[in-house]
């Protein structure tokens, strides 16, 4: 009885040591349990910032088609902070204010957010570039989106920036850009972007950057401009960071798992965080594994995020093409065989 008695507590005392350095490795750990208690974090915004284009959501009750492989779950998992993931796709600067502020409070000491590009219908100026050039007013929806910006969204990012900093006061706010999609080149079957259409499309994603800095920097929040880190990497580049035209279709025109993990990840983190975050395979497996937990924060908001519309490119159709070539008088067959 004395032998297995001395046994017995070797035993004990082996599991106990066990026990304990387990504890210590899940106190460290991006994305365990305990790290989960970090500081908090909240992602706000549109698509930019949800994860759309990396083809992978988490399963929230809504179509805000949020992603562990985008930048906040990167971040947060690299830095054990406790993200609360309010970014959704469609969102405009009104859904912001009264789908997401709520997340904020005197805690929270993180704060990013992406907006501005659905309140100038972005997508729907796309959509009207990427039809031929007989069938586009590409110059017109152009001009109508570069006139909300400069007219009606400083205002309204200027009165949101200052809602935020009264509701997370003590929190640093990093606001985010939008990159450049193209560099002169359209590899896409059914869409017929022209050099021309690029470079102005290209010119109104400038604006909206400069008249988003230019709010940040009066509402006294720091703004990174993605524009120079995409450069070589936007659509048809050998090195996409940004979809083409993709299937399924609203993954088209967005940063894909490549462009939030080596794009936007280390851009945003440098000012948000202090130092630039790497997005390791370990990095990525935390995220990764933060999904169910999130998804579940994520539902008690679901009510709310359902009056979010997303906005999706809509590519040409042979249909929709043949309509307008018939108002046009334009010989569909012939003008499709060759281009």
């Amino acid at each position: 009885m004395n032998v297995i008695f001395r046994l017995s507590k070797v035993r004990l005392a082996v599991s106990l040591t066990s026990i304990a350095l387990l504890g210590v490795g899940l106190a460290v750990a991006p994305g365990s349990p305990a790290a989960a208690a970090g500081e908090p974090y909240v992602a706000l915004g549109d698509s930019y910032s949800s994860g759309v284009g990396t083809r992978s959501y988490i399963n929230d009750g809504s179509e805000c088609k949020r992603s562990t492989l985008a930048y906040p779950s990167l971040v947060a998992a690299a830095k054990s902070y406790s993200l609360n993931f309010r970014a959704c796709s469609g969102a405009v600067v009104a859904d912001v204010v009264n789908s997401q502020l709520s997340a904020l409070s005197s805690s929270t000491r993180y704060v990013t957010i992406s907006v501005g590009g659905n309140d100038a219908g972005f997508a729907d100026v796309i959509t009207e570039c990427a039809l031929p050039a007989w069938a586009s007013d590409c110059a017109g929806a152009v001009a109508g989106a570069q006139s909300y910006i400069r007219n009606t969204l400083p205002g309204s990012l200027g009165t949101l920036y200052s809602r935020i900093r009264s509701a997370a006061p003590n929190a640093k706010v990093v606001v985010v850009g939008y990159p450049k999609l193209f560099m002169g080149e359209d590899c896409n079957a059914f869409t017929w972007f022209s050099p021309e259409d690029e470079a102005i499309l290209n010119d109104t994603a400038v604006l909206l950057n400069n008249t988003t800095a230019s709010r940040a920097s009066a509402a006294g929040f720091t703004y990174v401009n993605p524009i120079s880190r995409f450069t070589g990497h936007a659509v048809c580049d050998d090195v996409e960071w940004i979809n083409g035209l993709s299937n399924p279709v609203e993954e088209s025109y967005h940063a894909n798992t490549a462009g939030h993990r080596d794009g936007y990840t280390p851009l945003v983190s440098t000012p948000l965080t202090g130092a630039a975050v790497t997005a390791s395979p370990s990095v990525v497996a935390a995220a990764e594994a933060t999904g169910p937990a999130q998804a579940a924060k994520q539902r008690k908001y679901a009510a709310l995020d359902r009056h979010i519309e997303p906005k999706v490119f809509q590519p040409p159709t042979r249909e929709s093409l043949q309509k307008l070539a018939d108002q046009r008088g334009i010989d569909l067959d012939a003008w499709l065989a060759t281009h």
